[in-house]
């Protein structure tokens, strides 16, 4: 196991130890006062998106089963964005911007959730850590409707053709996806192994596909995805998902990539997740062209707290405190593939984890009444998961400051407007649609998405 960890590190562990007080935030922010917050989240723990014979044909052992169907929010993971909406409702508190409890400041606060039973289930728990006993609605649209906030359609949205979005990535892999695989196959041989070794298979199981033996191939995509990116590195995101949503979810030590992974593992694996997001979500091209109108409805959202004027189609509230927003990795991937955003966190390198968030920030100096944005990432540890820590303000989540190429300053904050001018949706880019919000109402959802593609587990 030791060798398995050595060859699936992507970057040494064996750095410096510095304080959290030098790297882990940004300066204090001095003589100004927070007047608005956009949370924009990926949903909390679910089950994968394909049921486990989907997965069973690269591995050895067989996948475990879960208690919820393909691609639902689980109890646990209910619970993890509960714990966290508690202690998102402390730290505005701290900041000033909400009472510490009660719920006269339900009326402030816009929860806005993709239409999935995960989004909006974890909307749900998110309100219920915010504000206990209290009712606050969870905004989404029918279940099964795309929400183009969270997928912008290919066809009505993006100016960009197909062919050069592919163009884009295959810039980035000297125009051959088997690129792909050579560049990553110590780190694709280690998964394999641990796949074809660990476990055992039920007697008469035929034989496994290996990792290594995946066609590589880069197409134009569809729908609400400009390209189609398969292969070894784009199975092998999917499969480390898997494992990591197994340890995350509280399952038994020998469930958990068949008792051959422990929490270590799970940061080394989780790395090919992340590689293959660079390539396919991240690539600018295809980032601006999935992102631009996202980032269009979030810089609304803070453009009425700055002027106090309402927007047509903003997905907020002219006299909000607090937008929570509840996406997909897809959509932070998005995000900061089109304003190039980095971040380590829990020592994984640009990993979106379940429940992790983007916080914008808008603050407002009182000497000269001029509005900063600033951003952070924040995402519960890997432990904080599995083991369901309470979160406070003494034992918080991770929680580091963004910076924003082109926009931030020495503090890591952005102006207003520079930050307005690089948010802006570009000139012909149609703004989503207007949508027909509903409360929050769990349906059925049995979504499946095959290995391999970049439409790997959201």
């Amino acid at each position: 196991m030791k060798t398995f960890l050595l060859a699936i590190c992507v970057f040494a562990a064996a750095s410096p130890t510095l304080s959290a007080q030098a790297v882990g935030a940004a300066p204090a922010v001095a003589n100004a006062d927070l007047k608005f917050v956009v949370y924009f989240s990926r949903h909390g723990v679910r089950s994968p998106t394909g049921a486990a014979a989907q997965y069973n044909r690269y591995s050895a052992g067989v996948w475990p089963e879960w208690d919820v169907p393909p691609g639902y929010l689980t109890p646990h993971g209910y619970h993890l964005m509960e714990l966290f909406g508690s202690y998102d409702r402390d730290k505005l508190a701290q900041q000033g911007l909400l009472s510490t409890e009660g719920c006269a400041d339900t009326g402030k606060v816009t929860i806005d959730a993709d239409s999935d039973q995960r989004t909006r289930e974890s909307g749900s728990a998110l309100a219920k850590g915010l504000f206990p006993g209290c009712q606050l609605p969870v905004t989404a649209l029918p279940e099964g409707t795309p929400n183009p906030l969270f997928h912008a359609s290919v066809a009505s949205t993006i100016p960009l053709s197909g062919a050069q979005a592919v163009a884009a990535i295959a810039g980035r892999i000297g125009n051959n996806p088997n690129n792909l695989t050579e560049a990553y196959r110590p780190q694709l041989a280690s998964l394999d192994h641990l796949l074809a070794t660990c476990g055992r298979a039920p007697a008469g199981e035929s034989q496994r596909t290996s990792l290594l033996d995946i066609p590589a191939t880069l197409s134009v995509g569809h729908n609400d995805h400009a390209v189609e990116l398969q292969g070894p590195l784009n199975t092998a995101a999917t499969l480390t998902e898997n494992i990591l949503l197994e340890y995350t979810e509280g399952m038994d030590p020998a469930k958990v990539g068949w008792g051959c992974v422990d929490g270590a593992t799970v940061r080394s694996l989780i790395a090919l997740h992340a590689a293959a997001s660079d390539f396919a979500r991240r690539t600018p091209e295809v980032a601006s062209l999935q992102a631009a109108g996202l980032l269009e409805h979030i810089r609304e959202a803070i453009e009425q707290a700055v002027t106090h004027h309402a927007i047509v189609g903003a997905p907020s509230r002219v006299t909000d405190l607090a937008l929570f927003m509840i996406g997909h990795d897809t959509n932070i991937e998005n995000m900061a593939g089109m304003l190039n955003l980095n971040w380590i966190v829990d020592g994984r390198r640009d990993d979106t984890p379940p429940g992790c968030v983007v916080v914008f920030e808008l603050w407002k100096v009182r000497a000269t009444g001029a509005y900063e944005v600033r951003l952070y990432f924040t995402t519960q540890t890997v432990e904080q998961m599995r083991f369901a820590k309470q979160l406070s303000l003494e034992v918080p989540p991770d929680r580091v400051p963004i910076f924003v190429p082109g926009c931030s300053r020495a503090d890591f904050s952005c102006s207003w407007e520079s930050f307005s001018r690089l948010t802006r949706q570009p000139a012909g880019v149609a703004t989503a649609a207007p949508r027909h919000i509903t409360p929050e109402m769990p349906m059925p959802n049995h979504r499946s998405e095959r290995p391999g593609s970049d439409r790997y587990p959201n």
